[in-house]
């Protein structure tokens, strides 16, 4: 009983025979392709999530912790909001989902404290830890090599806001302006995608040796010809070049070997006081953000109410893709997971509302919950 229970526990994506309809867990439902949230407790006010997928696995994996921050009864305590948008299969995201906010709980206890340092600790550890995923697959798994993860982290404890990234997921606040009362939309996390010119400047400056680091294929920006965002959890075969031989691929093989990594794990962190006038948050995978502004999901969190609130998003986003092909909504419903990618990418999204009278607050309701998995209470 306990093992079969805790299978359930782990599982990060729901089966994909589940056309029933049936709850995906006791509090998230399941409607088609899409997994939803509507509205939930945490520590610092309600929160709305949403997940739909596109490709034949979920490469999304999400997840919502809502109490202690560490392994000590002491805390710190507060709220987690992670989005690890996978590439290349599932692998990575799932074990981000699994092993990220474990080191950061382990380092939050070593700290006695909540930090940008702890964040940076956690999102190394991860890292690593997956490296010795691929060190060991290696040999009969070789491809496991160039699959990896965006990793978008959020942290709210002690009045404090946490943002970390890699790739190209990203967080949005909603801010009311006190002057006319709009609430405007302000971008919280740094995105490293070489579709930004910076970002291709500082592949440039970081490889001044190679002119081809970054190349226009398709019409579209990549490193080294093959991915889009310069940092990421995984991606192996572009750190280490040890990885970047046979077995693997050989679209994925690059025909000079290089001495330092390409690609990046290490996170953009930042660090706000979260004001009086500060909303709610929007952490999203890149298959929002395809479809949606910044301004346009702000608009559509603030003038409809709360409850179903990232499952509106979603619908939204999914309209904005039906049109950009010149169909119907109801059709594109109806396109299978796999087919369904060429239409979209898999969306996961997260709102987050800011009670602010209560960010400061030590203890309040805990929570575990994962997009398109199980949600159970913790015990305090």
């Amino acid at each position: 009983m306990l093992s079969t229970l805790m299978k359930l526990l782990s599982a990060c994506l729901w089966p994909s025979s589940s056309s029933s309809g049936k709850s995906a867990d006791s509090t998230g439902k399941q409607d088609g392709l899409l997994w939803y949230k509507d509205s939930g407790q945490h520590l610092v006010g309600e929160f709305s999530m949403a997940v739909v997928q596109a490709n034949n696995l979920l490469e999304d994996q999400s997840q919502v912790e809502s109490g202690p921050l560490s392994t000590l009864d002491s805390g710190p305590y507060g709220t987690f909001i992670g989005i690890y948008d996978g590439h290349g299969g599932p692998e990575t995201s799932r074990f981000v989902n699994d092993h990220l906010f474990q080191h950061l709980k382990r380092f939050a206890a070593e700290h006695a404290c909540m930090s940008v340092d702890v964040i940076k600790k956690a999102y190394e550890a991860t890292e690593e830890g997956f490296l010795g995923v691929v060190t060991k697959q290696w040999p009969t798994k070789p491809q496991i090599a160039a699959v990896g993860s965006c990793c978008l982290v959020g942290v709210i404890c002690g009045g404090m806001l946490y943002i970390a990234n890699v790739g190209d997921s990203r967080a949005v606040l909603g801010r009311a302006m006190k002057a006319t009362g709009e609430v405007i939309a302000l971008q919280l996390s740094a995105e490293h995608n070489v579709s930004i010119e910076s970002v291709r400047q500082e592949m440039h400056s970081l490889h001044p040796d190679d002119s081809h680091i970054v190349m226009l294929k398709h019409n579209v920006w990549r490193v080294k010809g093959l991915i889009q965002i310069s940092r990421s959890i995984g991606d192996v075969y572009l750190k280490k070049a040890e990885f970047n031989k046979e077995p693997l691929y050989t679209k994925y093989r690059l025909r000079e070997p290089f001495k330092r990594p390409i690609l990046s794990g290490e996170p953009t962190i930042t660090e706000h006081e979260i004001q009086p006038q500060d909303q709610f948050l929007i952490f999203a995978s890149d298959g929002l953000w395809e479809q949606l502004s910044n301004q346009e999901a702000v608009d559509i969190v603030q003038n409809h109410p709360r409850n179903g609130i990232a499952r509106r998003l979603v619908k939204m986003a999914l309209q904005e893709a039906a049109k950009k092909r010149e169909m119907r909504y109801s059709d594109l419903k109806k396109i299978e997971r796999g087919v369904r990618r060429h239409f979209h990418d898999d969306i996961t999204v997260v709102v987050i509302f800011l009670d602010t009278n209560q960010v400061s607050s030590v203890k309040g309701p805990s929570l575990s919950i994962r997009g398109g998995g199980m949600t159970f209470p913790k015990k305090l």
